[in-house]
């Protein structure tokens, strides 16, 4: 018979490690219910259409009711106007497809990708869930990492929380591609898709353009203040956080810096250029600063676009 030994060193990191995930989980789930709660009670609502009209009676024609609606066949039988009302068939299915690649751990600002994405991602998952809509997860770098298949309730929400916050990914890379390829495979019905990502990749636009025929497709891009510019520090060491390449620029250098900033604007506007090719509208959000503003603006766009 084999006898091992447990080491009470890893049991305890085991440990504290599992209380430490408790109160992140603890701590998004008070602060996005009460985002939710304050600021965005009815807006994700009024953004997001359901999935056709149902009808649901006849009714006698008031004054101001559409004349568009009058019923004629039962208005004749009845020998009075009659309307037809309908209601929106409301409940939808919701995916967050969820980049945790090895660049989301980067943060300079107030915190890390990762811990943005999480309370972004709790924040739509519990606003799908006040109005009784299935969400699920789609996890990736450059493969998928795990997959929750869209459910309704809190627990579903909690679940998809504690997936996000306790992943050890197997890949670093990231494939935006194959992620949405995979997802649009399985979805079997039409759903709303919030592709959380820093966009840090190449060759996306088709998956994305094809799975924007058959879903709403909501582009939500993490960003940091140090990824458009970069300040005079010296020497610094930088490291691909998926590559593990590294290198060693000298942040004094005008020259340098001109660059880096160049290139990043060219990266954005030729993402945001692809993007509205698509007729998509990004949702940029920053580590620097409060997504929630940003998150009510963009569903406010949608309620007036939906409107038209």
């Amino acid at each position: 018979m084999l006898r091992g030994r447990i080491n009470p060193e890893s049991h305890r990191d085991a440990e504290e490690d599992a209380r430490d995930l408790l109160r992140r989980v603890r701590r998004i789930r008070l602060r996005t219910r009460q985002v939710v709660n304050d600021a965005l009670a009815g807006q994700y609502h009024a953004a997001f259409k359901g999935r056709g009209m149902e009808f649901e009676e006849v009714r006698p024609y008031q004054i101001g009711d559409d004349v568009r609606s009058i019923d004629w066949n039962v208005s004749a039988r009845l020998g009075d106007p009659h309307v037809k009302l309908f209601r929106e068939e409301r409940e939808l299915t919701v995916v967050l497809a969820v980049d945790v690649s090895g660049s989301q751990a980067f943060g300079t600002a107030d915190r890390f990708k990762r811990d943005l994405v999480a309370e972004f991602a709790a924040t739509v998952a519990f606003s799908a869930a006040m109005n009784n809509d299935k969400i699920g997860l789609l996890s990736f770098t450059d493969e998928v990492e795990g997959f929750v298949p869209p459910r309704k309730g809190t627990n579903q929400v909690m679940r998809i929380v504690r997936d996000l916050l306790a992943i050890r990914a197997r890949g670093s890379g990231t494939d935006i591609g194959s992620a949405i390829g995979e997802l649009d495979r399985v979805l079997r019905q039409r759903s709303v898709v919030f592709v959380v990502s820093d966009f840090l990749d190449e060759g996306w636009e088709r998956s994305l353009l094809a799975a924007r025929r058959r879903h709403d497709v909501v582009p939500v891009v993490i960003t940091d203040p140090r990824e458009h510019e970069l300040p005079a520090m010296g020497l610094v060491e930088f490291t691909d956080p998926e590559t593990g390449a590294r290198t060693v620029v000298d942040t004094r250098s005008r020259r340098i810096r001109r660059r880096f900033e160049e290139a990043a604007k060219a990266a954005s506007e030729r993402r945001d250029l692809a993007l509205r090719r698509m007729r998509l509208d990004p949702l940029v959000l920053d580590t620097g600063s409060d997504f929630v503003e940003p998150l009510t603006a963009h569903f406010r766009r949608r309620e007036r676009r939906r409107s038209r």
